[in-house]
């Protein structure tokens, strides 16, 4: 049923050329007449975030990459796989900017059982797949499935590495945040209202949709985002509880973990 309904919309959309407030409005209508569920209705309007989202938006940064280098042993590898709890890494020579392949945690599981020392990385290790910061999620998500990769590395304009992305990353922008029942899709659901001057802000609201809401006028041809602003800011990526301050805004970390800022809580004051 959901595939007929989405063959119907498609049709009617390319045939009348809507454009995407009319889109999103007739989303509206279609779940307002119970014709799809809250979490489709998310998850189309997922389609159209990463239409319009860039790698760069949601990367994990430079600094919060957890990687190998090429000259460790198996002894060294297996606490780091452990304690990230990751599936995929990038090796290195010396730098993150010299990255030689991925290594897959599933790959090293055939000399758990071997104690001849036969371990040699240069076996195990694949390529790696290399893509620019601007490229918009949608086409990224077309050639992770093309390719069967899972993770690309990231690349700025002078061919440093930014950061990483996992097809995972893509995919939570899609599946990841259910709209809740008494939100309207034509107003911001990254910015909520706690009480008088406090807000809750999540992670991924661009700098356009924060300056908005707040009438300020934050820019940047390096980032999008609210989170890339905040990270520019702090040198690096801030972890939970983190306090920082521009303006007469004080920005409090509530959700971070090693990718990204998930959640900030927006002091307003006088």
């Amino acid at each position: 049923m959901i595939k007929k309904f989405l063959n119907t919309f498609l049709r009617q959309y390319y045939e009348s050329n809507l454009n995407r407030k009319k889109i999103i409005a007739q989303l509206r209508r279609y779940h307002d007449k119970k014709f799809i569920n809250m979490e489709l209705l998310s998850m189309l309007l997922g389609v159209f975030k990463v239409q319009e989202t860039r790698v760069k938006d949601i990367m994990i940064p430079r600094s919060s990459m957890v990687i190998i280098k090429k000259n460790s042993s198996l002894d060294d590898i297996l606490p780091l796989i452990i304690d990230s709890s990751h599936s995929r890494f990038p090796v290195i020579l010396e730098n993150k900017d010299e990255i030689v392949g991925i290594l897959l945690a599933k790959d090293l599981l055939k000399y758990l059982a071997k104690k001849n020392g036969s371990f040699d990385i240069e076996k195990v290790i694949r390529p790696s797949v290399i893509i620019p910061e601007t490229k918009k999620l949608n086409v990224l998500l077309s050639e992770f499935k093309s390719g069967r990769n899972h993770l690309a590395v990231v690349v700025d304009e002078y061919g440093g590495v930014s950061g990483l992305i996992t097809i995972e990353d893509v995919l939570e922008q899609i599946v990841g945040d259910i709209i809740d029942e008494h939100d309207s899709v034509e107003t911001s659901s990254n910015i909520k209202k706690i009480k008088n001057s406090l807000y809750s802000v999540d992670g991924s609201t661009t700098l356009e949709e924060f300056n908005d809401f707040f009438k300020s006028n934050y820019k940047s041809t390096n980032f999008d985002t609210i989170s890339g602003l905040l990270i520019s800011k702090f040198k690096g990526l801030p972890k939970t509880h983190d306090v920082i301050n521009i303006d007469n805004y004080k920005f409090q970390i509530k959700i971070s973990d090693q990718r990204r800022i998930r959640s900030i809580q927006v002091e307003v004051r006088d």
